[in-house]
């Protein structure tokens, strides 16, 4: 009997490190699917700026990836932004998901104006939104170009746009 007991602890003591290391795994598993769209993202960005408004000598003039900010004047406020790139007169903020909703555009729509915010050396830039996803539902992207917001999805050049062609993104 003692021996039963013994190994049913041994067996407990295996699976509780077992689930603790697949936890691990899971996680960074998670970790590296969230980064993994943005970094299949983030390198379009300039080509997608230049496709979408007017940019001078035809390039961004800045990209900043994973870009944390606090508020100017209110330290106590910060923001994460998956991708933020300048073109002449436009600043363009880009968000990415690993599975994007309505709810997700929505969100996005409506921390828009307060990007501006943020970012105060801009304040005469027309501010512009995207948001990605490697697979993006129709539904999904008619939403988004309802709302103003440039919609990329995964293409023949990693990432595309996928809104009507002549669509033209809202300046928040």
């Amino acid at each position: 009997m003692q021996t039963f007991k013994e190994e049913m602890q041994a067996f407990r003591e295996e699976s509780n490190r077992s689930r603790i290391e697949m936890n691990r795994k899971w996680g960074e598993l998670a970790n590296k699917m969230g980064t993994m769209a943005e970094d299949l993202v983030a390198p379009s960005i300039p080509r997608i700026l230049r496709q979408t408004v007017p940019c001078p000598d035809g390039r961004a003039e800045s990209v900043a990836v994973h870009m944390r900010r606090l508020h100017p004047a209110d330290p106590g406020r910060e923001r994460e932004f998956d991708v933020v790139a300048v073109c002449g007169e436009y600043v363009l903020i880009n968000e990415t998901k690993s599975r994007l909703t309505i709810q997700n555009v929505e969100d996005f729509t409506h921390r828009m104006p307060e990007a501006r915010e943020f970012f105060p050396e801009y304040a005469g830039k027309k501010f512009v939104g995207a948001i990605a996803s490697l697979y993006v539902d129709e539904s999904v992207v008619r939403f988004g170009e309802k709302q103003g917001l440039i919609v990329l999805g995964f293409g023949e050049d990693v990432m595309e746009v996928l809104n009507t062609p002549g669509f033209i993104p809202r300046a928040f």
